[in-house]
């Protein structure tokens, strides 16, 4: 087995487990996870003994998201004064491998479920857009909130979410940065069904991959493959729509300001610059 920096992977009877470990707090989404995170996918794609694969995070939490301090260089080149082409393009260059990475998971052949305990903020919400199936604990929290470090999300979310629980929520959770609880994220078709505790939900994740499992491997790919032919085309569209969009726009006083606060540990004050 490969070893990896962000993540650990088991595999047994047809189910393969990835976990996120990190190594930010929280599971938060550093350069070793954007790096590793489709060769995790590929290699399980790629292996005919894996039919279904389990999506988890390590500790109390899913992900808090995009790891700022690690991920800081990305946006200091773009913020300094008079940003021109080449910082704006290798940003560009950035956010395409980044999407990929979280489109490596929707294009995996074999069916993964998310099952989400704690907090699911920013890139960790990317990521179970990206997944086939959600399930949660009765503690997992979502929230949409890149609104609120003055960044317009640009990994999946804006774009997934909509076939997911409809145009409407996903304008609210974006417009807002508002954290959502488990039982909001049911009634709105975020998650499927809600389990009282982590075991319960991670049991559970386990129990639906054997029952896919159980299926023919190639129907269920092709099921899979079926279902997502109509939107592939729409998805990859709007990512790189956004993706050009933010290195044209997203450098600004307030992302700056954001930057700091999550620094300093304040909250921001936006000014609309």
């Amino acid at each position: 087995m490969t070893e990896w920096k962000a993540f650990e992977v088991e595999s047994k009877d047809h189910i393969a487990q990835v976990t996120l470990t990190g190594p930010g707090k929280g599971n938060a989404m550093g350069p070793d996870f954007w790096r590793e995170l489709p060769l995790v996918f590929g290699e399980l794609d790629a292996d005919p003994q894996v039919r279904a694969i389990v999506l988890t995070g390590s500790g109390k939490h899913f992900s808090y998201g995009l790891d700022l301090p690690a991920m800081s260089p990305l946006f200091g080149p773009l913020l300094a004064d008079k940003a021109l082409a080449a910082p704006r393009t290798d940003f560009l260059k950035h956010v395409r491998e980044m999407q990929q990475s979280v489109t490596a998971v929707a294009d995996c052949t074999k069916p993964v479920i998310a099952a989400v305990s704690g907090w699911c903020i920013g890139g960790g919400l990317d990521l179970i857009a990206a997944a086939d199936i959600r399930l949660a604990s009765a503690d997992a929290t979502f929230s949409l909130r890149e609104a609120k470090v003055a960044i317009v999300a640009d990994i999946g979310s804006l774009h997934r979410l909509p076939g997911i629980i409809g145009e409407g929520h996903v304008r609210e959770l974006a417009f807002t940065g508002k954290d959502i609880d488990a039982a909001r994220a049911e009634k709105i078709g975020l998650v499927n069904d809600v389990y009282a505790d982590q075991d319960a939900v991670l049991d559970a994740a386990h129990a639906l991959a054997r029952e896919i499992a159980g299926n023919p491997p190639l129907v269920v790919q092709g099921i899979k493959d079926v279902l997502d032919q109509p939107k592939r085309g729409k998805v990859a569209d709007g990512l790189r729509y956004v993706s050009v969009w933010n290195s044209a726009f997203l450098p600004s006083e307030d992302l700056t300001e954001a930057i700091q606060a999550v620094f300093e540990k304040r909250p921001p004050e936006f000014k609309g610059k």
